[in-house]
């Protein structure tokens, strides 16, 4: 049983996590922490809600894609413990 294919496509998808983590920490250094609510403050407040909203979308992406890498891999596991246990019934 070869896999090697699966093993890579697992390794793509965790470069692709940690890329999305890296850009996630890009995007929010540009955050303020501080809340402005004044009226003179509204182009600063538009800029805060708009880059909230990007930084909850890539958090979004961010969870669902590690989720799919540690099923993907637990899987992975799974098909290679099964295979391993299957190769040591039949030497027997």
């Amino acid at each position: 049983m070869n896999l090697v294919p699966y093993i890579l496509g697992w390794s793509v998808l965790g470069i692709v996590v940690v890329v999305l983590a890296i850009y996630r920490s890009l995007v929010a250094r540009r955050e303020e922490d501080s809340l402005h609510v004044m009226a003179g403050e509204a182009p600063i407040i538009a800029e805060q809600q708009r880059l909230g909203k990007k930084v909850e979308h890539i958090e979004a992406w961010g969870k669902t894609l590690t989720a799919v890498l540690v099923v993907y891999g637990l899987v992975l596991a799974a098909i290679y413990l099964y295979h391993a246990w299957q190769v040591s019934n039949t030497i027997q």
